[in-house]
Order: structure tokens, then sequence, then C-alpha cells
């Protein structure tokens, strides 16, 4: 997998205003924490964070660099990131950093790849999932793995065990859960057959007022 480097600078805590102001100044505010490093406040470049991880897909190692001995070098995954309601704008980042030599457990994007038998028979590809948990060292963190959905016929469905994992990586579940189905196509209910005839037979009939008219002039003759 490939490692993201990025320039960091430690940055005092404060409150909400001075975040804001932070973020005027074109300062991303972040955190940086793990199982046996104390928190850090971080201050990061704004415009280089969004340009070259905000929108990656799935987990990348990102190894920091800075000006300070307790962030140089260290290496994290970005655990969470918080974005404006409206804007979409990243708001805050938070840096988790890992141990190179122990597995962790992270989430791996799927990406369906072919055209299902089934679809061109009518009917409808169904993912279940859109990512997977997995078990591997963070070196070995893949980006995305493909689903070949290409022999999936109506009705049948790709479970969790049959995706191939790469050598090193192991994916995590409890039960044998499905990844993506077919589903048969949706029909629409035909309208009622009497219902036309009803109608016709209802226009048919005479007004009442008519039929009483009628009557009275027999009865006056």
């Amino acid at each position: 997998m490939e490692t993201i480097e990025i320039q960091v600078e430690p940055r005092e805590p404060g409150s909400k205003r001075t975040a804001r102001r932070l973020r005027r100044a074109g300062r991303l505010p972040g955190i940086f924490y793990g199982p046996k490093s104390a928190p850090v406040p971080l201050a990061i470049d704004r415009k280089d964070f969004s340009s070259r991880i905000a929108d990656l897909e799935g987990s990348h190692l990102i190894r920091i660099k800075s000006s300070s001995p307790l962030l140089e070098d260290k290496v994290a995954l970005v655990k969470e990131m918080q974005f404006h309601p409206v804007t979409g704008e990243v708001l805050h980042a938070d840096f988790y950093e890992v141990d190179l030599t122990k597995r962790i457990r992270v989430k791996v994007p799927l990406h369906f790849v072919g055209k299902a038998e089934g679809v061109v028979r009518g009917g409808i590809l169904q993912p279940i999932v859109r990512e997977i948990e997995v078990e591997c060292l963070p070196v070995n963190i893949p980006e995305y793995f493909n689903v070949e959905v290409s022999s999936l016929n109506i009705g049948h469905s790709l479970h969790v065990t049959e995706l191939p994992m790469p050598e090193g990586v192991t994916a995590v579940y409890e039960t044998d859960f499905t990844l993506v189905t077919v589903v048969p196509p949706t029909v629409e209910e035909a309208p009622a057959a009497e219902a036309p005839a009803a109608a016709v037979e209802e226009a048919a009939a005479p007004a009442p007022a008519a039929e009483e008219k009628k009557e009275e002039g027999k009865t006056e003759s």
C-alpha cells in the first residue's frame, strides 16, 4: 500500500472559536492519538489535506512530517473526518497511530464488476453491503476489493466466504453474510378486468331523474 506523507504541526488546544480562526487562516484542526500516545492537537494545511487525502476511498497509511519530535515520522490512519453539513467541507480530522508490526482491523470498500447473467435476463443487481471489515498488517491493507458478479443469475448471491483474500488478509465476520444478490424484476400489477365493464354499465344506466320524468309523462297521457 502506498504511504502518503503530510506535513502537520502541533497546536494549542482551543475552543470552537479558535478552530474557526484556524480554518480562516487556511489550516485544518485535527488530533493525533493512539493506544500508546497522548492526544496531540494538530494544525494541517487545509488545501494539502483536501487535495491529497479528503477524497481518498478506503484506508490509507499516512506518514506524518513535523518539526515536533512527538509527531515526526509517526504512521497513522485517518480514523474520522467531520464535514460541514451544507458545503461538505472538511472541518476536522482524527489521525490514529498504528504500529506497522501489529495487525489491525479496518473497513475495505467493495467494487462490483462485470454484468451479472441475471441482469441480462431482466433481474436487478442488489448490493447488500458496500464494505467489509478485514484484519491485516497496516502495510497490507487493500485499497478495495473487486467483486466479480458476471456469473450471478436471478436469485443467486455471493457471500463473504466466496470473496478471495490476498495473502495476510483475513475477512472478519460472525456469519457468512451476503455481499450481493440478483433479484427478480419488479412486475406491476395489471388493473382489474372488471373495472372497465363496471364503468360501461354505470354509464349506460339512465339517470334517476330522467326515469321519473318518463313515468310522469305516461301517467298524464
